[in-house]
């Protein structure tokens, strides 16, 4: 996986993650918080949707954690924010370790 994948994912699950806040009218955090602790939904329509949030929620957890480690790395190498934002402009692919 590269950076700029971990980024793109980011994206496309905050975009995911709001649609379900908008709809639900809690922020993520809040819901993941509570369903994480057991809660579950009265509508038997919504036990999918609770769970696919959950999950992208999850994910983007991962994928942000991802995206800290990869940058510590790359500061960790002795690369300044220059270098690092000169690769990324141009797409070079940034290896990151799962």
């Amino acid at each position: 996986m590269i950076l700029q994948d971990i980024i793109s994912d980011i994206h496309a699950l905050v975009e995911d993650l709001e649609m379900y806040e908008r709809k639900y009218g809690l922020l993520s955090e809040t819901f993941y918080e509570m369903y994480s602790q057991g809660a579950e939904p009265e509508d038997e329509s919504w036990v999918l949707e609770w769970s696919d949030w959950a999950g992208a929620y999850q994910t983007l957890l991962r994928r942000r954690d991802q995206y800290q480690r990869a940058i510590q790395s790359l500061q960790n190498e002795a690369q300044t924010l220059p270098a690092i934002l000169k690769k990324a402009a141009r797409h070079e692919p940034i290896s990151v370790n799962p």
